[in-house]
């Protein structure tokens, strides 16, 4: 019998999953997971703003996770039954190792991890500027990305400056250590959706760019060689656990993999709802897509070494699952999350009470870091179900201008290409609190376009699982798309707005000016 199951290793900023998954049909790519195990990994805080985690505690668990879950498989399994295994990684977040002893030379740093300010300061004051980099990456300089980090290890990391001098310094994000090590060193290797979040990619040529390698001081010989998400001569195969043999067929960032995860063809967003929102609009193959309204142009997917890129447009909400956290931790409101759906149904609308929750200013399509929360609107009517509805209401107002940044950008590059800019027919979602039914619902309305719900929102292993199918060869990328139908997952939920658009332009309104107020606080 040929093998039956593919595995997706999800390593994330808090921990790391193995799913493996039963084909159910190659047509279709139609997968069923039956098994899973996931540890958890420690927070390394080593002053205010800094953040790491153990790269060696990070392959254990690895290992770790795939031998649980295929020890789980019902009915059992061995490594003869995995076909294949994709990986799926926390994006950012930048390893360096010595190449000759195999041991890193400092902690993993994590992508939210803003050590790396003051060189940003000094890159903007000596290139011109927050965008310098943005017609070659098509990300703007920030601590977010792994560039600047590589930096910091160059300059700060004695170990790391001694490998660079020897030439056995290894520098790369996360999936690359996991390939590295997975494979005993015999690979060393990034795919193209990691690479294009370190400001070191050119977007279009999808190689490291030498100008952009001069300009952050990080030396080309210490990167991995850039390869598509799907190729498993390029990703090797693993060489010792429990799927010693098995190959490591793909690799694809988080946000790409639940992208891909959600089947979003060219034209399509999805929006994964966790602390904050991070949205990703297809925009299809052929060039990146500029952003003019504060977005990030990337990689949405490369699915073979022969294949087209897809590109996409990305933007982020910093406040979502966060402000319900708040709401219970600050200001106990609530006693748990997920007593807001049942507080917010409890009446039928805000009142009237606008919550802005910009904690540490707004992201994308804004960019205000002197913005600061407000609430407005309280009168002696209102009561904490108001305000918990207004939270609800701020997630999806700053989804729409998210998204509404996103069409607006693809429309002007369809129309600068002589096209016709691509409808956008639905929003899928994913992510812990897209389970609540209310949430999804005003986003609906506040849209004025269909949500759709998968049954399963952990997308993100669903499409590195997809994406290690076509490198395996076990179906084609157009097989991934061929179901995906217009009214979205068959066993998930369709939220169809419920307002008209003189309501929604209302309500946004009230958005907007609330916005406005929170300018300027901080």
């Amino acid at each position: 019998m040929p093998p039956s199951l593919v595995g997706a290793l999800d390593q994330g900023t808090t921990s790391t999953r193995f799913i493996l998954y039963r084909i159910e049909s190659a047509a279709g790519a139609k997968l069923t997971a039956v098994s899973s195990h996931q540890m958890e990994h420690k927070q390394i805080f080593p002053q205010p703003g800094w953040c790491e985690h153990d790269p060696e505690e990070i392959v254990a668990n690895a290992q770790e996770c795939m031998s649980s879950a295929l020890a789980k498989v019902p009915g059992g399994a061995t490594a003869a039954d995995v076909a294949c295994v994709g990986i799926t990684n926390q994006r950012e977040t930048v390893v360096a190792w010595d190449a000759e002893s195999g041991k890193p030379l400092h902690n993993a740093i994590v992508w939210l991890d803003t050590r790396t300010a003051q060189i940003c300061s000094d890159l903007e004051r000596d290139l011109g500027g927050k965008d310098a980099l943005r017609k070659t990456c098509g990300l703007p300089i920030s601590t977010y990305f792994a560039g600047t980090k590589m930096r910091w290890l160059l300059e700060h990391c004695a170990a790391a400056k001694a490998a660079a001098r020897t030439g056995s310094l290894r520098m790369g994000t996360v999936e690359t250590w996991l390939v590295w090590r997975l494979t005993k060193g015999a690979r060393f290797v990034t795919d193209c959706t990691n690479a294009s979040r370190t400001m070191l990619m050119n977007l279009r040529t999808l190689a490291w760019d030498a100008e952009a390698s001069l300009k952050l001081g990080v030396p080309l010989e210490v990167l991995p060689e850039i390869v598509s998400c799907a190729e498993p001569e390029a990703f090797g195969k693993i060489a010792e656990g429990a799927l010693a043999g098995v190959a490591l067929a793909a690799a694809v960032g988080d946000q790409h993999a639940a992208t891909l995860g959600q089947r979003c063809a060219p034209g399509e967003a999805k929006n994964t709802y966790g602390t904050g929102c991070f949205a990703l609009l297809n925009t299809g193959p052929g060039k990146p897509v500029p952003s003019n309204r504060g977005l990030l142009s990337t990689v949405c997917w490369r699915l073979g070494a022969g294949a087209r890129p897809a590109y996409a447009l990305e933007g982020s909400v910093a406040v979502a699952g966060a402000g319900v956290q708040w709401l219970r931790d600050n200001m106990g409101i609530i006693s748990a999350a997920s007593e807001i759906e049942a507080k917010a149904r409890s009446v039928p609308d805000a009142g009237n009470v606008v919550f802005v929750p910009a904690f540490s200013g707004l992201f994308a399509p804004r960019w205000r870091a002197d913005a600061r929360g407000v609430i407005v609107g309280l009168t002696q009517h209102s009561t904490s179900a108001h305000v918990c509805r207004a939270l609800l209401d701020a997630v999806s107002f700053q989804t729409v201008d998210v998204l509404d940044a996103m069409r607006a950008d693809a429309d002007d590059a369809a129309r600068a290409a002589g096209e016709s800019p691509r409808p956008m027919r639905r929003l899928r979602v994913d992510g812990g609190a897209s389970a609540n039914g209310l949430l999804m619902q005003i986003q609906a309305d506040a849209l004025g376009l269909p949500v759709s719900r998968p049954a399963n929102v952990e997308t993100t292993a669903l499409g590195a699982a997809l994406a290690a199918g076509v490198g395996a060869g076990l179906w084609r990328e157009e097989d991934i798309f061929a179901d995906a139908s217009d009214d979205g997952d068959e066993d998930g939920t369709l939220f169809q707005p419920a307002t008209d658009a003189a309501t929604r332009e209302a309500r946004y309104a009230k958005w907007a000016d609330a916005v406005e107020r929170s300018l300027g606080l901080a």
